[in-house]
Parts: structure tokens; sequence; C-alpha cells
């Protein structure tokens, strides 16, 4: 019997890392575990580490490195400072980046740079970086895997076709997040509560914030075209509220293949854990003896002006999209700390995009630069408009 795979959870103690310790130990023989990773939550990271028995765990913060250093004693290695999720993410065969937000961005650079196969799960390192990433996805070995359920359905569906030239659209699912159908007029009073109860997903905080936005959606749009090299005009987003199927991909004949399962990010997990193979534990499996109803409707373009805000980034490109997406971050930060209310996220975003300065992103130095000027504008923005009453409810 061959060796398990050796897998490194970068951002283990959230939703994604902890789905991943999951499918890990629902395949023993062919998974171990050997680096962990986490920002905060010191607890829940020792706790997985005296689970699953890893060489070396990965904090960055040097405080609670040594918290952690001091529970798990002399037979883990743990390393701190700014490069030590990078150095986790070259420790085994496949890397699973979870990390939330820009941070992923060394993790999914030094994954692809060391020719491992990455399981990406972080869009804003791909959507943020898209050219400088490019350029390591060519070293020898490298692989890159997505994890979101969108773009692992499309990943699939594109496996029916051999010859490039031959797609013609991409067409990603959103369930419309909890305000499906609302008008405008009525999402003036949102609570941080509202905004995370999410109807299909278990996600965290800030990803189901940018559900409920559909930024969420146009972010995928953005990793959709850096995945797949397709052009913005031929992605395409319908609201699919059943969230059964994940994504289509329509082919030059006018046939159009779906991937569907029931929500259940295991199974998406375990694609790429196990890619080109497949995993023989079912997550996410329908039972075709119910009757269910399937719908699917254009989005509500107006109400949800983000999806187009961020359609218009990703078409302007160089370091647009990371000044979107930082922007994002820091909007939806003040959301859910109560000094922004749930459409100042949409005003705080077309302000900043409006004074995106127009750099390229030739480097990683330029992304970096206007990941920390796109912050800056933001956080200037978010102090002028008004913070709702009654904080984050």
């Amino acid at each position: 019997m061959a060796a398990p795979t050796t897998v490194a959870v970068l951002g283990s103690t959230g939703s994604i890392g902890t789905q991943t310790l999951e499918v890990v130990a629902a395949a023993p023989e062919r998974f171990r575990v050997v680096a962990l990773a986490a920002g905060r939550s010191v607890d829940a990271l020792v706790d997985q580490a005296r689970a699953v028995g890893p060489e070396l765990v990965a904090v960055p913060d040097p405080d609670r490195a040594a918290e952690v250093r001091e529970r798990l004693g002399p037979g883990v290695e743990v390393v701190t400072g700014p490069d030590a999720l990078a150095e986790a993410a070259v420790s085994a065969d496949v890397v699973v980046n979870a990390v939330v937000g820009f941070a992923g961005l060394p993790v999914t650079l030094a994954a692809l740079g060391a020719g491992r196969r990455l399981a990406l799960a972080n869009k804003e390192s791909l959507i943020a970086a898209g050219p400088v990433v490019a350029a390591v996805r060519d070293t020898p070995g490298a692989e890159l895997v997505p994890v979101d359920s969108e773009h692992c359905a499309i990943h699939q569906c594109l496996r029916a076709n051999t010859v490039p030239e031959r797609v013609g659209r991409l067409v990603l699912t959103a369930s419309g997040g909890p305000f499906r159908g609302r008008t405008r007029a009525e999402l003036g009073s949102i609570t941080v509560a509202e905004a995370l109860a999410h109807p299909t997903w278990s996600m965290g905080p800030k990803i189901t914030v940018d559900s409920s936005t559909l930024v969420n959606k146009g972010l995928e749009v953005i990793e959709a075209h850096e995945l797949f090299g397709v052009d913005y005009d031929d992605i395409e987003v319908v609201v699919h509220p059943q969230s059964i199927v994940h994504s289509m991909v329509t082919f030059s004949d006018g046939s159009t293949v779906a991937q569907l399962s029931r929500p259940d990010m295991r199974m998406c997990i375990g694609y790429a854990l196990a890619w080109p193979d497949r995993l023989d534990v079912a997550f996410g499996a329908l039972d075709w003896g119910e009757a269910r109803t399937l719908e699917f409707a254009p989005p509500d373009r107006e109400t949800f002006a983000c999806l187009d805000l961020a359609y218009a980034a990703g078409r302007a490109g160089g370091t647009a999209p990371a000044w979107f997406s930082a922007a994002n971050e820091v909007a939806v930060a003040a959301f859910l700390d109560g000094e922004l209310g749930w459409l100042g996220i949409e005003e705080t975003l077309r302000a900043a995009l409006d004074a995106w300065p127009g750099w390229p992103a030739d480097s990683l130095e330029a992304v970096l630069e206007a990941d920390r000027r796109a912050r800056e504008c933001a956080r200037a923005l978010v102090e002028r408009i008004p913070a709702p009453a009654g904080g984050p409810a």
C-alpha cells in the first residue's frame, strides 16, 4: 500500500480547516496531517495538534506561539514570525490554504513555488495577485485545485472536455444569501445577526457577510477568470436557492454540464485532497428517490450592486481586484464591529473603486502596496459614513 499523502492545513481552526480534518479522519489510510497553522484560536489549535499529531505547527504571533509551544511540549516544532505560514506551506504534499483574507497570499505563493498541490480555499490571494500567482503556477509539480464549491464544480465539469476552445460559458450559481427577494429599501436596517444567518452554508463571518452582499459571488467571478482563463463576458451568475447545482459549464455545441450534490464542503475538500482520484467516502451525496425542485433566476443587480462592482474591478485589471478585495475586508470588518451599516459596505466599495489609482499588478510589491493603500482609503471612507443606530446587533 502506498504511503499516505501528507497534508498541511493552514487556517486549521476555521470552518474549512476543521472540515479538512474531518475528511482526513474519514480516510486515515490515504492522508496524514503533518502541519497545522492558525492565527488566534490557541485552544482549538492545541486540541487539534494533540488529536492529529503534526510534526509542525505555525503560529505567526510570537506570544501565541510561545503558549502553543509550552502546551504541546518538545514533540512538536512550533514556528512563528512573518514567514511561519510560508514555512508550513512547503512541509507537505498537499497544502490546504484556508487562511482568511489577503494573509493567505504568502501561503499560495510558497506552496506553488515549491511545486506542491495547493487546495485553495483562500480566494483573496488569487484575486488580488492573479498575475503574480500565474507565474508560480508554472513551477514543475505545482497544481492548483480549487476548494470553493463553485470553482470545484467548474473544475469537475471541465473534465468532460479536452479542447479548451470548446468552452462557451462558465455559470456560477449563488444561493442568493439571506436577503434574496428583499428590496433595497428593506435593507437599510440590516443587523449583523441577520447578515450572518446564511440559509444554506455554514461559513466564517467574513465570507457569510460577503455572501449576503453578493461580494462573495463577485470575487468568485474574478477567481474563475484567473483560474480558468475565461473572459468576463463569458462568466455568468445565476441565483439558485437550493444550492444543489454548484456551477455549470456550457460548451460550444450548446451542451451544459453541471455538478450536483448536497451543500457539503467536505466533498470539495476531499476532491482537492484526492485529485486526480476521488474519495470513496460520499460526502454530499444526493438521494434521487426524493422529490426536489431546482430553481434558477438572474440576480437582482440593482439591490445587490456589489456584484457589478466586482465585475468592474475584474475588467479594470491591474491591481483593481486587489484594491477592491482589500477595501471589502475593511468594510466588512467595520460592519461586523457596528461601525458601518450593511448598505454602507456597497457605498464604501463604490467610492474606493473610484479612488483606485490605476496601478499595474506587475510585481508582488505592487500588489502589497495596492492592498495597503486600499485599506487606508477604505478606513477613511468608513469614518465618513454615519454609523448605524444601535451598533452590531
